[in-house]
């Protein structure tokens, strides 16, 4: 299994307002919002628009170059595109990898009983993170 996301070519000229959000994302493990991305792309380049970051960030995923993780009440980005388990702190929102294996028969299975086409997962668990668990003892 790949823990890392393949460099595939971006179906679109690759700019250096794209490679830096790639970069940017790519740096991280905390799956980052867009706005945390668009914060770390302003470092390097303040010229780079919200709406530019933003823009890449919707092109990457498309392309499959990288992913999201659908949050409660928000999207983050993920370099790792292996279909790989996710945790979500109820506490803080602090969203962290888990070494699950992606299961394509529970995929398959429920094609099977939806008679959908095409049907994927992803899997979110929810819980508390050591650093909230640690504070809610002091």
């Amino acid at each position: 299994m790949s823990t890392s996301a393949p460099d595939q070519p971006v179906t679109r000229r690759n700019t250096r307002q794209r490679q830096l959000v790639l970069d940017a994302v790519r740096s991280r493990c905390d799956h980052p919002t867009a706005e945390d991305i668009y914060l770390q792309v302003r470092e390097t380049d303040e010229r780079v628009s919200r709406g530019t970051v933003y823009r890449n960030l919707n092109l990457l995923t498309e392309a499959g170059v990288i992913t999201t993780v659908k949050t409660p009440g928000t999207t983050r980005f993920d370099w790792r595109c292996d279909g790989h388990a996710h945790v979500v702190c109820r506490a803080c929102g602090a969203v962290a990898d888990i070494a699950l294996p992606h299961d394509q028969a529970l995929d398959a299975r429920a094609a099977e009983e939806s008679s959908y086409a095409q049907v994927c997962h992803s899997l979110i668990f929810e819980g508390t993170c050591p650093a909230c668990q640690r504070a809610a003892q002091s």
